[in-house]
């Protein structure tokens, strides 16, 4: 009787474990998801770029600066793996495309042009899918963190080397404050 009550015991604690195991895989799974659909959005927005810069470039010939710091961030971003170092030039690519749209207004053409109109509006729409699959990023790794850090699913966490993911998180740049003055 002892007997039973002992492997019964074990087997419970045996499908606890295997249970927290596959609830960590499947958050793992998650975040990797999730970030997936930013990386989708940032592609997006990559292949937008040579476009909008071409259609600038026949306007704004002596806007050469801004353009070339674009097409530079533009090409950094596809070759980087690192999730802190993708934050930080996509968000210097934000930065610099709303430098472009502001040096669009000095050029009355140019904003009337019907691509630079939906390019720019294409720009736009993806910069919000941007931030909506962040926020869906940071949670499911918000999630998956506090499964990591939290009892008794710590402890299978560490026997199996789960790891805490990093948050997608604004740089010091993008939280800066805009002041407007007229």
């Amino acid at each position: 009787m002892e007997i039973k009550i002992l492997l019964i015991i074990i087997g419970v604690v045996f499908l606890g474990i295997i249970s927290m195991f596959n609830s960590l895989i499947r958050l793992k799974n998650h975040v990797k998801n999730s970030w997936s659909g930013i990386d989708v959005q940032l592609k997006r927005r990559n292949d937008l770029i040579p476009n909008l810069v071409n259609v600038v470039k026949g306007y704004a010939t002596h806007e050469k600066e801004t353009l070339e710091n674009i097409v530079k961030l533009r090409n950094l971003s596809m070759n980087q793996t690192n999730l802190k170092d993708i934050a930080k030039t996509q968000d210097q690519l934000s930065s610099s495309l709303k430098s472009l749209f502001a040096v669009s207004e000095n050029y009355p053409n140019l904003k009337a042009n019907q691509n630079f109109m939906e390019l720019q509006s294409e720009l736009s729409k993806t910069e919000n899918q941007i931030a909506a699959s962040r926020r869906i990023y940071n949670e499911n790794v918000t999630y998956f963190n506090n499964k990591i850090e939290t009892f008794p699913s710590n402890i299978i966490a560490k026997m199996f080397s789960f790891k805490q993911a990093d948050f997608f998180e604004a740089t010091k740049e993008e939280k800066k404050e805009v002041n407007i003055s007229f």
